[in-house]
């Protein structure tokens, strides 16, 4: 095997939402392998935007804008189209982003990211704002679902905080049948399997549940951090490696380990 291409020969599922697996398929690709594609979540709007546009319209009434993903950035982005509402009414305000895309999205957007928290999880945020925000308005911007760790622990830290739905996450039936393909009998198996979230395990169990089909017991899942190790135990799957770096980067990096074999 070249000392380039670590993951040559090994074939690797990508759960991602259709429009965001690029990136990470890409990367596992420049390394080697050979990617498959099996979305396990969608995003689609909220049950109604108004306590977003609502939060939006009286924007300036804030000190901080809490944003915790690229999806959340992408629907605030249309709400402000929709409304006609400048990034100019945002700059008193700080904002706060979990992850380098959040924050690049939200730099796009015209905003100006003052606080990022390294890591994607909701703990690395309350570390990041926990001295910063007692007696201050915040809006915290994020999915229907969503662990409440960021509003329970900030509220306890004296802020005033707001919080609303921008986007959900369904589960894509289409993917039911690809399900099927990929893991009826005698088909061969994924070396691995790729996780970023914990939407995208339930979800792929949902998936296996709909399909009639069990879990592979030689299928190897590779986890992105923490929560989504911590979900996939719930489910009595211990992940082959989970990233330490808690993003795409070192998903891959923890994908390479499959090339020791």
């Amino acid at each position: 095997m070249s000392t380039g291409q670590p993951l040559a020969g090994k074939r690797i599922l990508v759960t991602r939402a259709r429009h965001q697996a690029g990136w990470l398929a890409e990367a596992l690709e420049a390394h080697g392998a050979e990617v498959l594609l099996l979305p396990t979540i969608e995003i689609v709007p909220p049950e109604t935007y108004s306590p977003l546009d609502e939060a939006l319209e009286r924007i300036s009434g804030f000190d901080w804008l809490i944003v915790t993903s690229a999806n959340g950035a992408a629907s605030l982005a249309d709400r402000m189209e929709f409304l006609r509402i400048p990034a100019q009414r945002f700059h008193p305000l700080q904002v706060a982003a979990i992850g380098l895309a959040t924050a690049g999205a939200l730099e796009r957007m015209g905003l100006k990211v003052s606080a990022m928290a390294d890591e994607y999880v909701a703990e690395a945020v309350v570390r990041l704002l926990s001295q910063r925000v007692a007696g201050k308005h915040v809006l915290l911007v994020r999915a229907a679902v969503a662990r409440d760790v960021i509003p329970e622990q900030l509220r306890k830290c004296g802020a005033d905080l707001h919080v609303v739905e921008a986007y959900r996450t369904v589960i894509p039936f289409d993917s039911v049948e690809q399900v099927r393909a990929l893991f009826g009998e005698g088909k061969p198996l994924p070396d691995a399997i790729t996780f970023t979230s914990s939407s995208t395990v339930n979800n792929f169990f949902a998936l296996l549940a709909a399909a009639k089909v069990e879990l592979p017991k030689e299928l190897r899942a590779v986890s992105i951090g923490p929560v989504t190790t911590r979900t996939l135990r719930q489910h009595h799957w211990e992940p082959f490696r989970q990233a330490v770096q808690y993003d795409i980067a070192g998903l891959v990096d923890a994908c390479k380990q499959l090339g020791n074999d």
